[in-house]
């Protein structure tokens, strides 16, 4: 397998949580300050150039967005579609783009994944049994080769884009309801119980050579999002028995780390891709009530973790600090050795990087998202980690879709540090998706009202926090099934096409 996608799969193999007041600091730490003007204007302007990214990239007559832009390689993501999917939202309430224009390609994207073949073919399938295969041909659509496998989590990222254009586009219109309709035929038709093992737990694929993978999905990881998705599912649905299957290896990978007890997780992006669509603050599983905490906080002392790690620096690589930081699957300069003061050490290209108890890979590679993807956790961190490597690198790391994939100070070729040249959309989307959920909430408010959702994380056990909020009765001109948490659009258009602000929740920081 190559490309970006691959590092969902590396670090699955390696395995075998309205917006309230800021989430309360670890003891110890300092209460965060306001962020400054200057901190808004870099951060406005990171989100606009991340959103162009998927708006530029994506094909417009099919809605495929590749695997990473700009690059030779010639095949999308299903992964980046879903963060795709978010995006389109994301610009129209922030007047990126008009109302129009991302219902027209939100339409385009659900329509080709709905009428994509499915079968179980090994040259003619989009997908099989409404899951997707993880790498398609961006000019057929079709399975890109027969080393890619039908993807449970990839084909999870995708749904929850799918969901988020389920309940955003709400009004009662004849293309709104149209989205509607498709995003709710396509999430139907994935049959997860053909997808579980034995045991309950989700497999992490199939494909027609080898059938299903042996390795399968458990443990604190992006899997969260497929049992959720999975147990809310009205045809083909998981029993509350595969929640307890996953949540089984908890206690072993609970435990300190770098000055943080938490459930651990080593690379960042397994503590992003779920929270990026569903706020988990305040509800827990009964796994959380018995730690009295909220996989939210969970993600948050993580991200604590990866801090202290990079300023003990027990790798010795150069760069890393309090301000310059994060470990996540990324690119890397290459599966080379280098003498790095008078000691031989190996750099790899893509891999799954982090720091944790369960394990750590560190080849003083730093990626932009692993910090930028955790703002919503610990903004009082993560803003001056991105001021200080956009001041200190943003000549090479910072360009027209804001920063590049990765970088690595330690790593050198004649007089400079390697410097990425590509933009991966499952690196791009949670930057994107977290920035915009800590400046306003919108992507978490809009799936709060999808009713999916709601039973994904009630049937896993989930309680309290805002999940007991009883829905708002309709109102004329909106569709019943996914208006239930946020208030109705103001009357009056904008420059962007849309009708007032749509996320419910006003801004804990200026937006």
């Amino acid at each position: 397998m190559t490309g970006g996608r691959v590092g969902v799969c590396i670090s699955a193999l390696i395995y075998c949580t309205s917006l309230p007041p800021a989430p309360a600091l670890a003891v110890g730490q300092p209460a965060a300050p306001a962020a400054h003007h200057a901190d808004m204007v870099m951060i406005g302007d990171l989100e606009r150039r991340t959103f162009q990214w998927f708006w530029d990239s994506a094909d417009p007559r099919t809605g495929l967005v590749p695997d990473r832009a700009p690059s030779a390689q010639t095949f999308s993501s299903v992964a980046s579609i879903g963060f795709g999917l978010t995006a389109y939202g994301i610009g129209v309430t922030r007047g990126y783009i008009t109302r129009t224009q991302a219902i027209t390609r939100t339409l385009t994207t659900l329509h080709y994944l709905l009428d994509g073949p499915q079968n179980d073919s090994a040259d003619g399938a989009m997908g099989y049994r409404g899951f997707y295969y993880h790498f398609l041909n961006r000019a057929t659509g079709l399975r890109y080769n027969h080393e890619i496998e039908l993807s449970s989590i990839d084909t999870a990222l995708l749904m929850e884009g799918v969901l988020f254009a389920q309940s955003f586009y709400d009004y009662h219109t004849p293309r709104e309801a149209e989205i509607r309709d498709l995003a709710d035929r396509l999430y139907r038709r994935v049959d997860w119980q053909w997808m579980k093992r034995p045991d309950n737990r989700l497999s992490m694929g199939w494909s027609p050579e080898h059938q299903f993978i042996p390795n399968y999905w458990e443990g604190y990881s992006e899997g969260m999002m497929a049992y959720i998705l999975g147990l809310a599912a009205p045809t083909h649905g998981l029993e509350p028995a595969s929640w307890q299957a996953w949540l089984a290896t908890n206690n072993q990978r609970w435990g300190n780390y770098y000055g943080q007890t938490f459930l651990n997780f080593a690379p960042l992006f397994g503590h992003q891709y779920s929270h990026a669509w569903i706020d988990f603050r305040g509800v827990r599983d009964e796994w959380a009530r018995g730690k009295q905490i909220d996989y939210f906080e969970n993600s948050r002392r993580a991200v604590y973790a990866q801090r202290a790690y990079a300023m003990a620096n027990p790798g010795k690589w150069q760069g890393y600090s309090a301000t310059t930081w994060g470990l996540t699957a990324c690119d890397g300069p290459g599966e080379v050795t280098q003498k790095l003061d008078g000691r031989d050490r190996h750099f790899l290209s893509y891999s799954a990087r982090g720091a944790g108890r369960d394990y750590t890979q560190d080849d003083g590679t730093i990626a932009p998202t692993a910090a930028a993807g955790s703002i919503a956790f610990a903004p009082e961190i993560v803003l001056p980690t991105l001021r200080d490597m956009k001041n200190h690198y943003g000549q090479k790391i910072y360009g027209r879709y804001g920063f590049v994939d990765a970088f690595n100070p330690s790593f050198h070729s004649g007089q400079s540090y390697w410097t990425d040249s590509e933009y991966l959309g499952i690196d791009q989307g949670p930057i994107l998706l977290m920035i915009e959920n800590w400046r306003t909430g919108l992507v978490w408010n809009v799936m709060k009202r999808n009713p999916y959702i709601r039973a994904g994380l009630e049937r896993a056990g989930f309680e309290g926090g805002w999940l007991p909020a009883a829905p708002p009765a309709p109102a004329g001109g909106h569709d019943a099934r996914t208006t239930q948490l946020a208030p109705l659009p103001a009357t009056g258009g904008t420059a962007s096409g849309q009708t007032g602000r749509r996320d419910g929740a006003a801004s804990v920081h200026p937006s």
